[in-house]
């Protein structure tokens, strides 16, 4: 390997440990998710080499695809910190924040992209046995479910209009 190279692996490598040690195992998360977004655009892009059916609109909207999710990822990780510094100098509402949103944000989206890597390997022709379908399926089920529950918890309603502490206006 040229001194180049090894310097831009330095580099890159560098930057993807920084953001681990800031992150923590969120940050692990989120280096999934974009390796498994780089990822289902290499597969996707491939399997519609091999069909025939690749267009630059349809590559294009991908990347405006992932531009949104990676918009999403970043507010639900804003969101995260922003309300975890706001809520223990609000003593009134007497609850902490477990910073879950990007976890469960990142899980959804790193299920969703697992699923798509899948169709995309069998459009390349890979036998896939249709449990591992329905196990995948069912995982990004589990995930709605989940972020559906914690939309409902009783600490989304602590801090929405539904609480059960809030006086009832007449």
């Amino acid at each position: 390997m040229n001194e180049t190279t090894i310097t831009a692996k330095a580099a890159i490598t560098a930057f993807f440990a920084t953001l681990g040690a800031i992150l923590g195992w969120k940050g692990i998360m989120a280096l999934t998710w974009v390796a498994l977004m780089a990822m289902d655009w290499i597969t996707g892009t491939a399997a519609a080499r091999k069909n025939g059916t690749w267009k630059s609109s349809t590559a294009r909207d991908g990347a405006w695809h992932k531009a949104g999710s990676i918009i999403v990822i970043c507010l639900a990780f804003i969101a995260d910190f922003i309300i975890g510094i706001m809520l223990p100098h609000i003593p009134v509402l007497n609850i902490s924040w477990p910073e879950f949103l990007a976890p469960v944000v990142l899980a959804w989206y790193i299920l969703t992209e697992l699923g798509s890597i899948l169709e995309n390997a069998i459009k390349l022709g890979a036998p896939v046995p249709e449990w591992i379908v329905k196990i995948f399926d069912a995982t990004l089920k589990m995930a709605d479910t989940l972020g559906d529950r914690l939309a409902d918890s009783q600490l989304m309603k602590a801090v929405t209009d539904e609480s059960p502490n809030k006086e009832k206006e007449e």
